[in-house]
This record gives structure tokens, C-alpha cells and sequence, in this order.
């Protein structure tokens, strides 16, 4: 697989162009968006097997997820077999991510107990504590990072592209690892428009007014629910178009 190498700035496009894809639907692409969202819940809330079937069915879902930006994208009518455009013919080598999915969600999972106990934030922490957390998360996101980049594109070009579970990981990786400026822009600016932002507001706010907070943080919750996730989701499939096949413009 030939995958391209993009400058920074396409991290940005990918939610512009999530942004675009959103507004072209506003409607299906919350529905897919809250589909989602319940699935990844409802899983959670199965005893004993739900944190593990999870791990199992999240491919299927990422490419379930993309064949529906990819029907708004083109202005198709969405039929009874759309969503599973690529599934039933990959259903194997979607089964092998989800296994290895499982094994990497475990591993991850065994890493962040052994970095060790715990910290109690119900009564505040120290600063030593705060600073002991930090490097935690730190670590544990330098641990997830090489499983996000494996992960980030392999569904995709195992249902779309007819690759190999093993090889989609190993493809899926490489294309990450060239794009790297691509993604470090994607991952500042989520930071920057769904914490920093938000939170910098919510600040303000509360030195003017308590009332004024308490509907500016309704207002960012619904807001980062019904408008930034979406825009997530489109830009999963819009990166994957964006590396693999077709490059953005600015006026996707």
C-alpha cells in the first residue's frame, strides 16, 4: 500500500473537513455518531464479557462508521446493506483485528496497573501526587500510541482494500509514522478545541457569574457531544481517504 506523506496543516483538514461532512448531515452523522456511542456502553455494561467484547467488535464498528461519511460524502441513498459495505466479505480478518485489538487492550490494561497504586483525588492531591499521576498518563499514552497508529487505518484496508489483518497493522502503522506531523497538529488542536478552550471559558465565566457558568457549561457539554464528536468520526474516514486514496482541499 502506498501511503502518502502530508505536511502538518492536514491534521487541521481532517476536521475541517469532519466539520464539513457534519454539516452536510447533521441528522445521520449524530445518528451513526450516538450508535456508536451506545454500542461502546451497552458493551461496557454486560457483565464480566462486556469489557472484552468490546475490544472484539470495534473494527466492525470503525468500518460501519466510515461506510456511513463515505455515503454522505458521495450524496448516496443510504439502503438496507450500506452500513456493511465490506464486512460480510472481510469478516475474518475483521474478527483477527478485534482479537489482536483484545490482546493489545489487555496488555495496556496489565501496564497501567503495574505503573502503580492508584491515587485517591476524592480529597485533592499533593503536588508530588499530581506530578506522579502526570507521568502515569504520560507513560500510559506512550504505551497506547504505537496500538493507535496500528489500529488508526486497519479496519479500513482490511474491509476496503482486502488486506490481511496482520498486514493492515503493519500498513496502518507505517502510514501513521510518516504522517506523524499530520497527527501531532490533529491531536493539539482536539486538545485546544475540546479541553482547553472549554475550560478557559468555563473560567471566565465563573469569575463573572456563577449563573453565566452554569449555562455556558451546559452549552460546551452539548456542544462537544452533538457537534465534536461527529466531527471526530468523519475524520477518521476523511484521514484514511486523505493518506490512501484522494488528497483534501480546504473546501471539502
Amino acid at each position: 500500500m502506498d501511503a502518502r506523506r502530508l505536511p502538518a496543516r492536514h491534521g487541521v483538514l481532517w476536521l475541517l473537513a469532519g466539520f464539513s461532512l457534519f454539516r452536510r448531515h447533521p441528522p445521520l452523522m449524530t445518528a451513526l455518531t450516538f450508535g456508536y456511542l451506545l454500542t461502546v456502553i451497552v458493551a461496557n455494561l454486560i457483565p464480566q464479557v462486556g469489557p472484552f467484547l468490546l475490544p472484539l467488535v470495534l473494527p466492525t464498528l470503525t468500518v460501519v462508521l466510515a461506510n456511513g461519511c463515505r455515503a454522505i460524502e458521495r450524496g448516496q441513498v443510504f439502503a438496507g446493506d450500506t452500513l456493511w459495505t465490506g464486512i460480510s466479505a472481510q469478516r475474518s480478518g475483521l474478527a483477527r483485528l478485534g482479537g489482536m485489538h483484545l490482546v493489545g487492550s489487555s496488555l495496556l490494561v496489565l501496564g497501567g496497573v503495574a505503573l502503580g497504586e492508584p491515587i485517591n483525588i476524592s480529597d485533592g492531591i499533593d503536588p508530588e501526587e499530581a506530578m506522579a499521576l502526570a507521568g502515569d498518563l504520560a507513560v500510559i499514552l506512550l504505551l497506547a500510541s504505537p496500538m493507535l497508529m496500528a489500529f488508526w487505518f486497519a479496519p479500513l484496508l482490511t474491509a476496503w482494500n482486502g488486506i490481511g489483518a496482520g498486514k493492515s497493522l503493519f500498513f496502518s502503522f507505517i502510514a501513521s509514522w510518516r504522517n506523524w506531523r499530520a497527527f501531532t497538529m490533529y491531536g493539539l488542536v482536539l486538545i485546544l478545541t475540546g479541553a482547553v478552550l472549554p475550560g478557559l471559558i468555563l473560567l471566565v465565566a465563573g469569575m463573572i457569574s456563577p449563573a453565566l457558568l452554569a449555562v455556558l457549561s451546559i452549552a460546551l457539554r452539548m456542544m462537544l457531544i452533538f457537534v465534536l464528536a461527529p466531527t471526530m468520526v468523519a475524520s477518521v474516514y476523511l484521514s484514511y481517504r486523505d493518506v490512501f486514496e484522494a488528497p483534501l482541499t480546504t473546501d471539502e
